[in-house]
């Protein structure tokens, strides 16, 4: 369409297409043709001319530009590394099922009548793409109004002097990764075509806001909180102490998206058809973010001796391991838990797949499939580790992604939960799930994938058993039914506060519908488990046993036994044994603290109370690296054969990094601040280091303390950065030292635009 219609000058309309099309100028609407008069719309070709324009050459493409500004607007990817970079080496990342744009360069106008257009796309890498494996599309350029009967479409948006802008719309369930683009070009009367390829890939992932699109999500401030946040807060500590943690996501930086699809194609090794499945997909990314079987992006360590690596609690997002992960395509060392889920988030989030991390306080890791958790004890009261397979971690972290499961006829989508913390083999690979959470609440434990085993770490019945030796039997001393699966936690959308989900994984504890679905559960479980040998009813002597909340680290703390005598005639004598041991937080029991053994004889409707005082003296030296410890009592009341057992976790409290801003954060502008705690150990703290992860920088910050840090005296350190975006953002900070380590804190703001230049410019 060479000349425009009488509502303006050829020359002066072209001058305000282009003037639209400007980057500062980009806004969220898909941007319209210049005039919207029938002769100025793009239209089909006219009828055959009889051969008048046999003399006219093909139709050449000079140059293509993705319109990285306008597209990334539209898609939301404009905070992508790869949309950001200088010059040409940016790369346009998009969502599928979503209109994007091209502008085309041609060498004439573009002429309906005799030039037909068609593009073909083709998966980067695959060696031989095929129609049939979703890999080769090839779709014909049509006008508006226009439908192609393929998956994909591709019309005429506007035509100007020597000039196209394409409108594409790849399919909904396109598969995820890179994609290359030929555009063709022919002369309707003559033989041949001329093609044009692009230059660079262009890269295609999930769409949360597609409604076609089986992980679309309906609510804007979830897909902002689930998909766009870059970082958040990660539930550690223990249910009698929850302590949140920060987390940076960094899903848009340098190397993020190129490595999710390292770790989804070459590492998890996904097959062609299974690259558009968000099933599929999120259960390689759970095996492929852990290395015991397949070289993956984390090597798990959950001993005290972290040499050659980094312990996990030193990790403050993910940004640095995955970063150095895809240079070497070596297992960064060291993860846990939360470093496997919070590198899993970034991995899905990059990818445009909805995930939130979750974690499970008072977490069961049943080994046999039994649904029970099964715990034997000496007669010193002393966990038995060489009887015991099954465990319950103090917290443990996994992951939900938001999808339909058109694989469970399952058409309303849900959270599935994902595992990337290498446990247990599943098809014989290291990896859990995605397992419908809602199954996990019914107690359908076979539905895939991995639904027993997640239901086992929410809800099942947790068992003691007094060990007498191979030739006796087994004495029940405790059964708790409502211990397993306590305070589900998940960062609150739009809030930096936690958010309680237990009630999306079970039912109220000991409701009728809990145990319905446990009774359920069981039904359908293959493992063989024992009866149980029952105590004698006795009720006389109660036993209550405390632990003394808010402990601080450096601080002594007490364990008390109160021992009340309901019978108003009898007396009884009570032997009491108390033990504190370290304990990891996947339960395993380090080292011994304090023991304490007594007997008492306990008058009628008398209380007495069993103390035992530990002092920093006595526990700090055999502190493990999460400062978590182990309470046992173990009660005996003579010539009745009763015994009571309790057993419990806690976590010393460690103080909390504070970090204040200088400046006001503004985009472009140096923000300067201060991070600082002070020493709550009665001993002086060396080699101090803080750790800084922030808006703007590109690697972390390390900041060595040049003088010991005294008793009662503040840990500080100055830093600065440059943010590069406005809007939400979070500086984050770590401290460790040789005496105390796994401090952290973190300050939540908003970066200002850039100030406007004087003079209006």
């Amino acid at each position: 369409m060479g000349k425009c219609c009488s509502c303006c000058s050829c020359f002066s309309c072209f001058s305000r297409f282009r003037a639209i099309f400007r980057p500062e100028t980009v806004t969220d609407s898909p941007l319209k043709p210049l005039c919207t008069k029938p002769e100025c719309l793009p239209r089909p070709p006219a009828a055959p001319n009889d051969g008048e324009d046999f003399g006219v050459p093909v139709l050449t493409i000079i140059d293509v530009d993705p319109c990285i500004a306008e597209n990334g607007s539209l898609h939301r990817t404009s905070r992508y590394d790869l949309m950001s970079r200088q010059d040409d080496k940016s790369r346009l990342v998009v969502r599928r099922g979503q209109e994007f744009y091209l502008h085309l360069t041609l060498s004439r106008d573009y002429d309906p009548n005799i030039d037909g257009m068609s593009i073909v796309f083709t998966v980067d890498g695959v060696e031989q793409p095929q129609y049939g494996h979703g890999t080769l599309v090839a779709t014909a350029v049509l006008y508006p109004g226009e439908v192609s009967e393929g998956s994909w479409q591709a019309t005429i948006d506007a035509v100007q002097t020597n000039f196209l802008r394409l409108k594409i719309v790849p399919s909904a369930n396109a598969i995820i990764g890179k994609w290359r683009m030929d555009i063709d070009t022919k002369n309707r009367n003559l033989d041949g075509a001329i093609s044009y390829t692009m230059k660079q890939p262009f890269y295609l992932i999930f769409n949360p806001w597609c409604p076609e699109d089986i992980v679309y999500m309906e609510d804007e401030d979830q897909r902002q909180e689930y998909v766009m946040a870059e970082d958040g807060l990660i539930w550690r500590g223990s249910y009698n102490r929850l302590r949140p943690t920060v987390w940076k996501y960094s899903q848009f930086e340098r190397d993020i998206l190129d490595c999710a699809l390292h770790l989804m194609i070459q590492v998890g090794k996904v097959r062609i058809s299974g690259r558009s499945d968000a099933v599929v997909i999120s259960r390689i990314l759970s095996a492929a973010v852990n290395s015991p079987d397949d070289n993956g992006a984390v090597m798990g360590n959950w001993s005290d001796d972290f040499g050659g690596g980094t312990p996990p609690t030193k990790w403050l997002g993910s940004q640095k391991i995955l970063q150095q992960y895809y240079k070497s395509k070596k297992p960064v060392k060291y993860g846990q838990c939360w470093v496997f889920s919070g590198v899993l988030a970034t991995v899905c989030r990059t990818l445009g797949l909805p995930c939130r991390v979750v974690t499970n306080y008072s977490s069961a890791h049943d080994t046999q499939s039994s649904l029970t958790v099964d715990y034997f004890v000496d007669a010193e009261g002393k966990i038995m580790e060489e009887l015991n397979s099954d465990s319950i971690w103090n917290f443990h972290v996994w992951n939900e992604v938001w999808m339909k499961r058109l694989d469970l006829a399952l058409d309303n989508p849900g959270w599935q939960a994902i595992d990337a913390t290498p446990q247990e083999l599943s098809e014989d690979a290291y990896r859990c799930g995605p397992a419908s959470v809602i199954s996990v609440k019914n107690g359908e434990v076979l539905r895939p994938y991995d639904n027993a085993f997640l239901f086992a770490e929410v809800n099942a019945d947790k068992v003691f058993w007094r060990y007498n030796g191979p030739t006796q039997p087994l004495k029940l001393i405790r059964k708790d039914v409502d211990g397993i699966g306590q305070y589900i936690s998940t960062k609150a959308v739009g809030r930096w506060a936690r958010e309680d989900i237990t009630h999306t994984y079970k039912y109220p504890e000991k409701s009728p519908e809990e145990r319905a679905a446990m009774l359920k559960a069981l039904r359908q479980s293959q493992s063989l488990f024992s009866r149980y040998y029952l105590n004698e009813d006795f009720n006389d002597i109660m036993f209550n046993f405390e632990l003394r909340d808010d402990i601080v680290i450096g601080q002594p703390f007490s364990v008390v036994l109160l021992i009340k005598n309901r019978s108003s005639y009898n007396e009884y004598r009570v032997s009491v044994i108390l033990r504190v041991e370290t304990v990891l937080y996947t339960g395993r029991v380090g080292d011994p603290v304090k023991r304490l053994s007594m007997d008492r004889l306990v008058k009628p409707g008398v209380l007495e109370e069993v103390r035992m005082d530990v002092s920093w003296e006595e526990y700090g030296p055999r502190l493990l690296n999460q400062c978590a410890f182990n309470i046992a009592c173990l009660a005996t009341v003579k010539d009745t054969n009763f015994e009571y057992f309790a057993q419990d976790d806690f976590r010393v409290r460690k103080p909390d990094i504070k970090i204040m801003l200088k400046d006001e954060p503004v985009v472009g502008e140096t923000l300067n601040a201060t991070a600082r705690f002070k020493n709550p150990l009665p001993i002086p703290l060396k080699k101090c280091r803080f750790l800084i992860e922030g808006p703007g920088l590109d690697e972390q910050l390390k900041i060595k303390l040049s003088e010991t840090v005294e008793v009662e005296a503040d840990a500080e350190c100055s830093f600065s950065m440059v943010p590069k975006f406005e809007g939400r953002a979070t500086i984050a900070a770590k401290f460790y030292s040789k005496e105390l380590e796994d401090v952290d804190g973190f300050i939540n703001f908003m970066v200002k635009p850039a100030k406007a230049v004087a003079n209006g410019e």
